[in-house]
């Protein structure tokens, strides 16, 4: 039987190895979820977060996140500056990427498409702009699987040609630091991922 891989230990043997700190770019998917990730990878990496999520629903959401996005990192004492790209809201193409898939429960096929065009965009991005490592801050999340995050981030990586930072950010009290840091901050935390199709089995539950 294959070894489950502990990819925070990957990622902790990477850090090792860096001498002056490269530059990340670091999809972000909200405020409350990137919170403890850039505490801990700022002391390593030069930062720019990514806020592209096509996939939330309605647009006052996106807007309303993005602005909690800016406030933390105006507010969270970093080693090195962050810097800040959005790339607008383009639902679109998130319903374009799941067409077919709107029935699937959260947490399979759809959700697998998502991490796909989400981290397509920023592979693709870190690879124009010249970035050493890309990441998502998605595995913070106990509802997210790491396994197929890093699958997916591997395979962009050998496609565009910019390392793949393997995560596990839940990892090591990951997810508790972050509920931590929400409160710290005063961060909105949404009640549902971001999708319409999330939103409405949240409110189904």
């Amino acid at each position: 039987m294959e070894q489950k891989r502990n990819f925070r230990l990957e990622q902790e043997k990477i850090i090792k190895t860096l001498e002056a700190p490269p530059k990340l770019l670091l999809h972000s998917c909200c405020a409350p979820c990137s919170s403890a990730v850039l505490e801990y990878l700022a002391e390593y990496f030069k930062i720019t977060v990514f806020y592209f999520n096509p996939n939330i629903f309605p647009e006052e959401e996106f807007l309303h996140r993005i602005s909690e996005q800016k406030r933390l990192i105006s507010e969270l004492p970093c080693k090195y500056p962050v810097e800040f790209i959005e790339h607008g809201w383009q639902s679109e193409r998130f319903y374009q990427a799941v067409k077919g898939l709107e029935n699937i429960p959260e947490g399979g096929e759809r959700c697998f498409s998502c991490y796909r065009l989400r981290l397509e965009e920023t592979a693709k991005l870190a690879a124009e702009l010249k970035f050493e490592y890309f990441t998502t801050t998605l595995s913070v999340s106990p509802y997210k699987n790491a396994v197929k995050l890093n699958e997916i981030g591997e395979e962009l990586s050998a496609k565009y040609g910019v390392k793949h930072l393997p995560s596990d950010f839940k990892k090591k009290d990951g997810y508790k630091r972050s509920i931590e840091l929400s409160a710290k901050y005063g961060l909105y935390r949404q009640n549902y991922c971001g999708c319409i199709f999330s939103q409405k089995e949240a409110e189904n539950r």
